[in-house]
């Protein structure tokens, strides 16, 4: 078993290899605007002649580039010979990765026409200087990509200063148990130039993942605002509380000030960019930190639990109440995309609970369902038992008992506020059993319903838990 993860470094580049780097950023570009003009002419021609090829796939498209670079459509040199005078100076890797970018979007199109891609189809547009994040990529073609300890060398870039260490990918490079696939580098708004090296890596040690996750016992995970996560077992211990770093809290001040110095700035003016690289300074910041965070909270949950159980949390819909700042700040969606392939790369198992089950109202003692608490109440108590608990805690120790429960049949079931089994005459909805089968929300699902409105159910071979 195999896995793809990415080392991101920061360059620092010389003053001429700065002026290579823009270079390829324009060149990769370019490349991907002509073969959009390239599609675009050939659609319109064939609606006149419908025998026209249009090139779609990255390969058609790398062909159609090579080929017309070399034509006097691209240019002629001061001798006379037709094709793109600047071809040289750039790498070809440049030329034909942009390319293919053009063939995944032309691709996505299509299948969001053909109904197989969720989201609205939309066709690729050009790419513009001030618009889209300077970027390109290179293929590592014949080991033409090499770390060193401090410097990464690159096709016709030579070697370029990187600001970390790279030891932990030498490592791994020079045992054998990765190879380096792609190189893309970016500049970002925080005026640095950064690379990500993907590699392909074999699977952890045996040593370092879990032998049976299934014979392992079951935590369970309730992310809050108040606290950032409480892990909890089944009999309502506490094992760990995560607290966030809130970086964007943290920063508020400072980042009102540069706001608030940006919008005095004259348009176009030297000191409105200043103040624009300042202000992007204290974003790149906030988001280094909370990406850092969840890093190391998702592998630490990764490698200390075999079973995890984690609610699936609509953060679109969230995002859209007077919480959005602060749930924005802890990282919700990010956390739960990272326990997902981490926990794959430990051999453990996670476990992701049903939208709809409540985990907060209901007792995890004997399983009552209360009414629902306002978040200002931070303790939960039982009418039915008696029992006393904190609300973060008895939310997590449900998710942990959530397993046994759908076990026992006790779930999944529809609340009512959630289908409809009866249309606005009283009679039943069309193709509508009498019992509905719901399905556990997947996270590739999770966040892509608005909470505006429910949906009607529908019949039990599609029912959707909305």
């Amino acid at each position: 078993m195999t896995r793809h993860t990415t080392f991101t470094f920061t360059l620092v580049p010389s003053a001429a290899q700065s002026e290579a780097l823009r270079k390829h950023v324009g060149a990769a570009r370019f490349a991907f605007n002509q073969c959009l003009r390239i599609v675009r002419d050939k659609l319109d021609a064939k609606k006149e002649d419908p025998t026209v090829h249009v090139p779609w796939s990255g390969f058609d498209l790398i062909n159609v580039f090579n080929a017309w670079k070399l034509t006097p459509a691209a240019g002629v040199d001061d001798e006379g010979r037709p094709g793109l005078v600047w071809r040289e100076e750039v790498c070809a890797q440049v030329f034909e990765e942009a390319a293919v970018d053009l063939g995944r979007a032309l691709e996505a199109f299509s299948a969001g026409r053909k109904k197989t891609r969720r989201g609205k189809p939309r066709f690729p547009r050009f790419k513009k200087k001030s618009a889209d994040r300077p970027s390109f990529r290179m293929r590592n073609k014949k080991t033409s990509i090499r770390v060193a300890t401090r410097s990464i060398r690159l096709p016709k870039l030579g070697d370029i200063a990187l600001r970390e260490s790279t030891r932990p990918l030498r490592r791994m490079l020079r045992n054998g148990r990765a190879k380096i696939l792609f190189a893309t580098v970016s500049f970002r708004s925080d005026g640095r130039w950064h690379v990500a090296v993907n590699i392909e890596a074999e699977a952890f040690h045996p040593a370092c993942r879990h032998v049976d996750a299934s014979t392992m016992p079951v935590v369970g995970i309730d992310r809050g605002l108040t606290t950032f996560a409480v892990v909890a077992d089944e009999r309502g211990t506490e094992i760990e509380e995560i607290e966030a770093p809130r970086p964007l809290r943290g920063a508020m001040r400072v980042m009102r000030k540069k706001s608030k110095g940006l919008s005095r700035k004259k348009e176009g003016s030297r000191n409105r960019q200043r103040a624009r690289r300042a202000l992007a300074k204290v974003h790149a910041r906030i988001g280094s930190v909370r990406r850092d965070f969840v890093h190391r909270a998702s592998s630490r949950l990764a490698k200390n639990h075999g079973r995890l159980v984690i609610e699936d949390l609509c953060t679109i819909g969230l995002m859209k109440t007077k919480l959005a700042r602060s749930i924005s700040d802890s990282a919700w969606a990010r956390f739960g995309t990272m326990l997902a392939y981490k926990t794959k790369w430990y051999g453990a198992e996670l476990i992701v609970a049903d939208r709809f089950y409540p985990s907060t109202r209901r007792c995890s003692r004997c399983g009552a369902i209360g009414e629902k608490l306002e978040l200002d109440e931070r303790t939960f108590h039982c009418s039915s038992c008696g029992h006393e608990a904190d609300r973060d805690v008895n939310a997590a120790a449900n998710l942990a008992l959530y397993p046994k429960v759908v076990a026992a049949g006790q779930w999944p079931c529809v609340a009512a506020k959630h289908a409809e089994t009866k249309n606005a005459c009283g009679e039943e909805s069309a193709d509508v059993r009498s019992s509905l089968v719901v399905r556990e929300t997947l996270f590739d699902e999770a966040g892509r319903v608005s909470t505006r409105r429910p949906r009607r159910a529908v019949s039990a071979k599609s029912v959707n838990t909305l």
